[in-house]
């Protein structure tokens, strides 16, 4: 008789020493953030909020690869795709709803990043006291790439990043290494990746959690090679609308940028439309509280799964992996605002945030 396989936890939670312990565990998909994993990290959450013997929360994920990198995209383009979209959203809600939790726990909660951090899993880490990175993080937004935008409270926390960098990570999708994720603030600690699991047994005790982070402190943090460009980013992100961005950085293209230049390029590889919505949200974010961030991105996400650039874009970039995504439109031109605009208006059934 055939011995049945094991199937293991999406995510582990365990309650070890003062801590209590998040392990995300699913490294082949690089630890991608499911429907079923968000229900049960949401009422964990709740239990050890109310629990006088819970002191922090830890969150890791399983392999050397990626903390998380992003949503389960692939699940949510299947409803789509099948006409399920009622199915699809909830995961949004109540992923949204976890950040919110997040943001406003009582407790440090510290999280330990290595490698990929996109989309939801920094919705996951970022909203916590300690954002711990390491020299092989790659941090990234790049929603805009496969026709979707930056959630998970990015309409928050991106336009208040200096220099208007903010807009420039959520128009491009650009990735950063730990030095500029630490010198932008969007990393709180450094640690070599050789000491975390040392790093991760000293937070189990009830020392409080900075004075263990500054044992484990990374002595040389990279250089931050985006701020030499912060300058240009900030004269050019400022900018009311992704034509005059497109114009400002084709003019400093012209000048002998070669920043400017690939910037521009990885520009007209990006869905028009997301781009678009993306500043927006940066516009509009800066003067939200969180609550209203992701009550706003709700509003977001409710009409792009209706629309077309989400689906071609996990086509192009996830299943056919051509990277050859035919927007709807092709031209940022024609991109109106009456469709940015409609993303953005009031639902008949809005996110409710306790």
């Amino acid at each position: 008789m055939a011995i049945p396989e094991t199937i293991e936890p999406e995510v582990l939670l365990e309650k070890r020493g003062s801590a209590g312990v998040i392990t995300l565990n699913r490294p082949k998909q690089l630890n991608a953030l499911s429907h079923a994993m968000v229900r049960a990290i949401y009422p964990q959450m709740l239990n050890w909020k109310d629990d006088p013997s819970v002191t922090r929360i830890i969150m890791r994920g399983v392999g050397e690869k990626a903390f998380c990198a992003g949503g389960d995209i692939r699940a949510l383009y299947d409803l789509g795709k099948a006409g399920k979209i009622d199915e699809a959203l909830p995961f949004w809600r109540e992923e949204y709803e976890l950040n919110h939790l997040l943001k406003n726990f009582p407790k440090p909660i510290v999280s330990l990043l290595n490698g990929i951090v996109m989309g939801g899993g920094v919705g996951l880490s970022f909203h916590g006291s300690h954002r711990v990175g390491t020299e092989k993080l790659k941090f990234a937004m790049p929603e805009v790439s496969i026709g979707f935008f930056p959630d998970v409270g990015a309409s928050y926390f991106m336009p208040r990043l200096k220099d208007h960098v903010g807009t420039y990570l959520a128009i491009t999708g650009a990735m950063l290494g730990l030095g500029d994720a630490f010198d932008l603030g969007l990393m709180t600690n450094a640690v070599e990746w050789q000491h975390i699991p040392e790093l991760f047994d000293a937070l189990l005790s009830e020392d409080s959690v900075d004075s263990v982070l500054e044992r484990f402190a990374m002595k040389d943090v990279p250089l931050a090679p985006l701020a030499e460009h912060y300058p240009m980013i900030a004269d050019i992100f400022q900018e009311q609308s992704i034509a005059h961005i497109i114009a400002g950085l084709g003019q400093m293209a012209l000048g002998g940028s070669l920043f400017a230049a690939k910037t521009l390029d990885s520009l007209h590889q990006k869905s028009p439309t997301s781009m678009a919505i993306a500043l927006r949200q940066m516009q509009l974010g800066v003067d939200m509280s969180f609550a209203e961030a992701i009550q706003m991105e709700y509003r977001i996400v409710s009409r792009i799964i209706k629309g077309d650039d989400f689906y071609e874009g996990v086509r192009a970039v996830i299943i056919d992996k051509d990277n050859l995504p035919r927007w709807k439109p092709q031209l940022i031109n024609d991109v109106t605002d009456e469709v940015v605009n409609a993303h953005f208006m009031p639902l008949s059934e809005e996110l409710v945030l306790g």
